[in-house]
């Protein structure tokens, strides 16, 4: 009997998976890298706990084109305690959506080098950023869901948002994706001029080696990138918000929608941007505060590699 042969395949069979353990802990450059998902949900929940009034108050303007002081007092005389109402979707949508935008762009980024590796730079970095904005489109139920409960007109119908989800079930499974299209045109676009201008915008800025000068730099550069986006983008997020706003019946293309809000507005343009300066300044708070968050946390996940680099 060969006793050495029967040590031999337990061995090599502990030293492989050994070796996937630690590829899997300490991935390689090309690898899927898990940290990447990480920094995007940490940055997603320090800001959407910050910033969910303001961005109540933007709602309230861009559904029933009023200004911010009348939406203000309209969440005023709801009380306080519905102020943080609607808080979930939102928290669980974004802070896994945030997650993929980084993560998933990371990822395409090596897919495509790995398979097609002669596609230019700029241009794997575009489709990979178009790609992780449709990927993102996946949680769309969770936007839809927090358009309805943050509207007043169904206060009173759900509970909570385990009760809207259910509520929804009836309608079928293309009630949960209402408004997708307008969501998908705003992911993909939105996501190539984020990672694009971030890149570029980053080095203009003055440069620092104190730790605070390095997040009040990322915190600005995020600032101007997010502000600039979602301005450029409001338009669409106001078609969206009709669209998802509308509980069974008939549903709208983008055209359609735009044709309605157009007419309820006056057939003006200028009161198609009603509530773009909360959104600019929620924007400004909210996009600085992922970048800065996300480049925190980028380093800090990533400081042994670079000590190990170094």
């Amino acid at each position: 009997m060969d006793t050495r042969k029967d040590i031999d395949g337990p061995r090599r069979f502990l030293e492989k998976s050994v070796h996937r353990a630690k590829a899997v802990i300490h991935p390689g450059p090309n690898d899927f890298e898990i940290r990447e998902f990480v920094c995007g949900w940490g940055a997603a929940f320090i800001n959407i706990t910050t910033t969910f009034p303001i961005n109540k108050v933007m709602f309230r303007q861009m559904l029933h084109g009023m200004h911010t002081k009348h939406a203000v007092e309209q969440l005023k005389s709801e009380g306080y305690r519905n102020l943080y109402r609607g808080l979930l979707p939102p928290l669980c949508q974004k802070t896994v959506s945030i997650s993929i935008m980084f993560g998933m762009y990371d990822k395409f980024q090596h897919l495509i080098t790995q398979y097609f590796p002669q596609v230019p730079h700029q241009t794997n970095k575009s489709v990979s950023a178009m790609l992780a904005g449709w990927t993102e489109a996946i949680l769309c139920p969770f936007e839809r869901v927090q358009m309805i409960m943050q509207d007043q007109h169904y206060q009173n119908r759900f509970k909570n948002t385990f009760h809207a989800f259910s509520e929804l079930k009836p309608y079928g499974v293309k009630e949960y994706y209402r408004g997708l299209v307008p969501i998908l045109v705003r992911n993909g676009f939105s996501n190539v001029m984020f990672f694009y201008l971030r890149e570029h915008i980053k080095p203009l800025l003055p440069h620092t080696e104190s730790h605070i000068g390095n997040l009040i730099s990322d915190f600005v550069c995020g600032a101007m990138v997010g502000a600039f986006i979602s301005t450029v983008f409001y338009p669409v997020n106001i078609i969206k918000t009709h669209m998802q706003c509308h509980l069974g019946g008939p549903h709208q293309s983008m055209t359609e929608s735009f044709k309605v809000i157009y007419h309820q507005r006056g057939q003006s343009l200028h009161r198609m941007f009603y509530g773009v300066h909360v959104n600019y300044t929620r924007a400004l708070l909210s996009w600085g505060i992922i970048n800065a968050s996300y480049e925190l946390l980028h380093k800090l996940l990533y400081q042994k590699d670079m000590t190990n680099s170094h």
